[in-house]
């Protein structure tokens, strides 16, 4: 049995979705680089309608480049691409496993 999820072809579609399905979204994995609307920009939206919306940002960058970029922006973790099915679980795992809050 699959994971329920929504899908988002681009940023501004990804805040509608979530604006209107917030109370059954756990999880966020955002794209650093998308259509419409950037991560950077996706994230400010995103936390402005939930402050305490878990986000995985996700990029072909170097994770320390990202970071930099996403510096004190409250993201509950990080996965580069390319990445596997079971390397994302382990993510998702870890951060629902510790509790993890945004920026913690």
């Amino acid at each position: 049995m699959g994971l329920p999820g929504l899908l988002a072809e681009n940023g501004q579609i990804a805040v509608d979705v979530f604006a209107e399905a917030r109370q059954r979204i756990s999880l966020v994995l955002l794209d650093m680089t998308m259509p419409a609307m950037n991560g950077e920009e996706t994230l400010r939206r995103l936390q402005r309608i939930e402050p305490g919306v878990r986000v995985i940002l996700t990029s072909g960058y170097d994770e320390s480049e990202a970071m930099v970029r996403f510096e004190g922006a409250g993201l509950a973790g990080f996965i580069q691409k390319p990445y596997t099915a079971s390397r994302l679980i382990e993510r998702v795992r870890k951060i629902f496993e510790s509790g993890s809050e945004p920026g913690a």
